[in-house]
């Protein structure tokens, strides 16, 4: 394992680290990173990531620990985000260079004042559900009209209100019910629907012990809604930049360019490595067991691959339906996340394309045509 990039671990020790890590630099350097490495120096730069480290943020991980990052002359380090961190706001303050974070989340921070363009759409497709047990007879969001519907909110929610009200089921037909960052409740019978990233909470269900069998939950056990199916899916996890330091900055520029390209090849890793990969993020400091670990890196690299244009290019119509659903859909209070299209720069495929071509002409194959995940046996507790 490389150890020139540094980690951060903990959620509650991002503040401290980050004035020791960024102690006598920038958050972004005006350095060249190709001049940088030519003599042996890295340029430093930062990423804010969304959540905890947890394989759902494997492709950086694994771009720290292969040294992708410093073959393009970076020194990256990895802020984890935490429930009172908001990444958008982070990097729109010039605390860090780069942010992680959902593309419906940052529309609403951009139309605040945030200037930031998402620079790399790592994720194609959406990981949100909402599932139940099959004796609650849900397979439809118009099924969720009278039900006990579980959102953890803070900017989760919009897919789902999307396809109830596409479905004609308003939030005023359901019994919003504020799910914690778990399946509490949802086991408990509290919840009929509830909320289930793919990659996390989804597998929670499964690692746990059927009481009326004896052993774990299974998928026919389940009914879920796909929001993907649903058309109501919204672009999540993107590569986020400060806008006004790509148009004014040439070295920013390249620096975003190297970083993507680095990213990708640290996304790829990932995919075709996935146990390497779950022990990376586990090693970075991620608290969950090894075998949740695991799937969380399988399911999210079936997020990012097959990649239909490459990984990252920001496809213009599911930006478009997301930025139509971000206007358009009303949470319980009547709300909409933004009431005018974002600017031209809230997003930009310039600078993903310039590391697709530089990897494609190295031999690179960045849509992963041929990739397969692996199957996962999950076991009690994710262990």
């Amino acid at each position: 394992m490389k150890h020139s990039t540094r980690w951060l671990t903990t959620a509650g020790a991002v503040a401290a680290a980050s004035a020791l890590v960024l102690s006598g630099c920038s958050a972004a350097s005006d350095a060249d990173p190709t001049e940088d490495s030519a003599t042996g120096d890295l340029t430093p730069v930062t990423l804010q990531l969304q959540w905890v480290a947890q394989a759902q943020f494997a492709g950086y991980y694994a771009a720290v620990d292969q040294g992708y990052y410093e073959e393009e002359g970076l020194d990256v380090t990895i802020e984890e985000g935490g429930a009172d961190i908001v990444p958008q706001d982070v990097l729109a303050s010039g605390d860090v260079d780069y942010a992680i974070s959902w593309v419906p989340k940052v529309l609403g921070s951009i139309e605040q004042g945030a200037n930031i363009t998402d620079v790399a759409q790592i994720f194609e497709r959406s990981a949100t559900t909402q599932i139940s047990f099959k004796d609650k007879n849900i397979t439809s969001p118009a099924d969720l009209a009278g039900k006990n519907v579980g959102s953890w909110g803070y900017g989760n929610e919009w897919e789902l209100f999307a396809g109830m009200q596409q479905a004609g089921v308003q939030v005023g037909d359901i019994s919003l019910v504020q799910q914690a960052f778990d399946m509490n409740a949802f086991l408990a019978g509290d919840i009929d629907a509830a909320q289930a990233m793919t990659y996390n909470e989804y597998a929670q269900v499964l690692e746990t012990i059927n009481p009326d069998t004896g052993e774990l939950y299974q998928p026919e056990d389940l009914n879920v809604i796909d929001w993907n199916d649903e058309g109501t899916a919204m672009l999540q996890d993107a590569i986020w930049a400060n806008t006004d330091k790509l148009a004014d900055d040439e070295a920013y520029a390249d620096q975003t360019v190297a970083f993507i390209k680095a990213s990708i090849k640290g996304w790829i890793y990932a995919s075709q490595n996935p146990e390497e990969a779950a022990t990376i993020v586990a090693d970075a400091g991620s608290a969950l067991p090894a075998g949740h670990q695991l799937w969380m890196t399988n399911e999210v690299s079936k997020l990012i691959f097959p990649s239909t244009n490459g990984v990252g290019l920001i496809d213009e119509a599911a930006w478009a339906n997301t930025v139509d659903i971000a206007m358009n859909t009303k949470n319980e209070t009547g709300g909409t996340i933004i009431t005018t299209d974002p600017p031209k720069t809230a997003y930009s495929n310039e600078y993903v394309q310039q590391a697709l071509d530089e990897l494609t002409a190295e031999g690179v194959d960045v849509k992963g045509a041929d990739w397969a995940p692996i199957d996962v046996t999950l076991q009690e507790g994710g262990e």
